[in-house]
């Protein structure tokens, strides 16, 4: 073999290695985001025929290790190391698919989850009761949505010369659309909930870009890209209108589907300590620098109003909301609040039996607090003088 043939091979091995590790950042920044604030959008659905009731105190689950969980219309799905389980409003096992994960996520919308394993390859979309798609990915999966009717995307980096592959699957698990990303990162990507539109959110040299694809049904080429500079965006929600809400390191900001950017509430000089804007309204917790865990907890309306500021003086472990019930996790206390952040007391007391670290809107006034051993439910009572 030539030197110039031995130059050649080394210069692929080493494109290949630089896009192993940009696929390992993609995928360790993903990883991160579930972990911290909520995780990924979860959408409220139509397609929970029947609501359960929770009258258990206490789901036990046995999906492994580095367990996610998701509310379904009043169920409760689990994924790990293991696989998934799904569990009824009485703790009776409606659902179980065993299969191996490294890194297991879920995203559920309504009473439709995804679970896949990030860096991995294994993905299962399933209702409360059936798995309807079950597949192995061609390249590693680094984040997957669904929307109310059970369609989803899943961004996969690849080992060819593309920054990442968006594939649209309709409900019945057939690919319907891709997208080769040639610029940017693709790190997530989110359907229309008329499965029409897609949405896709790339990191850039110089921060984050969000690019619209309308009419997916035909071929189509990118609509319109607006790129936030210097803001690394964490998750977005697809708005009835089109247009998509963002929450970056920095701000919460409206990006319109055919250009413009309403930014809605700023705070880049301080630190987001979580987020959830699975409900009727979005929920802040920001800490102020330098002030140790001194800060502020705001709620905001989806279009854009203030509803109100609370100062706060806890550090946050977990926060979740549904319909017009947020619930906060703060060290060994858990506590209710509506809208209008007025508080509720809780009818278990304090966590510490539990060891609670994350916490989970089952429904209006029902949370589950989960821990490595366990996932207690807990149940919003009365309000709370302020």
């Amino acid at each position: 073999m030539s030197s110039d043939d031995n130059s050649k091979g080394k210069k692929r091995k080493w494109v290949i290695l630089a896009l192993l590790l940009v696929a390992f950042a993609i995928i360790a920044y993903i990883t991160v985001s579930l972990l911290t604030g909520t995780g990924f959008v979860q959408l409220p659905g139509l397609f929970s025929a029947r609501t359960p009731e929770i009258t258990v105190d206490e789901y036990n689950f046995n999906v492994g290790r580095n367990r996610s969980f998701a509310g379904m219309g009043g169920y409760v799905a689990s994924v790990g190391t293991l696989g998934v389980q799904v569990l009824d409003g009485e703790g009776r096992e409606t659902l179980r698919d065993s299969f191996r994960m490294v890194r297991p996520a879920i995203v559920s919308s309504g009473a439709r989850s995804i679970a896949f394993d990030i860096g991995g390859t294994s993905v299962r979309v399933f209702s409360p009761t059936i798995i309807t798609t079950s597949l192995e990915t061609d390249g590693r999966v680094v984040s997957a949505s669904i929307n109310r009717n059970g369609w989803f995307c899943i961004v996969t980096q690849d080992s060819g010369g593309f920054r990442g592959t968006v594939t649209v699957y309709n409900s019945l698990g057939i690919d319907v659309y891709r997208v080769n990303i040639g610029s940017g990162y693709a790190v997530s990507a989110h359907l229309s909930p008329d499965n029409k539109n897609l949405v896709i959110h790339s990191l850039i040299d110089n921060g984050s870009r969000i690019t619209f694809y309308h009419g997916i049904d035909t071929e189509v080429e990118p609509a319109h890209a607006y790129d936030l500079y210097n803001e690394l965006v964490i998750d977005l929600l697809y708005l009835p209108n089109g247009d998509v809400l963002t929450i970056s390191t920095d701000s919460l900001s409206i990006i319109g589907s055919t250009g413009g950017r309403d930014e809605i509430y700023s705070f880049s000089d301080k630190r987001l300590g979580g987020y959830t804007f699975d409900g009727e309204f979005i929920a802040l917790h920001i800490y102020d620098f330098g002030i140790g865990i001194q800060g502020r907890l705001v709620a905001i309306g989806t279009d854009g109003t203030i509803l109100r500021e609370l100062t706060t003086d806890w550090e946050l472990l977990s926060m979740s909301s549904v319909g017009s019930s947020l619930v906060i996790l703060k060290g060994d206390k858990l506590s209710f609040y509506n809208e209008e952040l007025e508080t509720f007391s809780v009818s278990a007391g304090g966590l510490s039996a539990a060891g609670a670290n994350r916490v989970l809107a089952i429904s209006e006034g029902v949370a589950l607090a989960t821990s490595d051993n366990s996932a207690v439910v807990l149940v919003q009572e009365e309000p709370l003088d302020e």
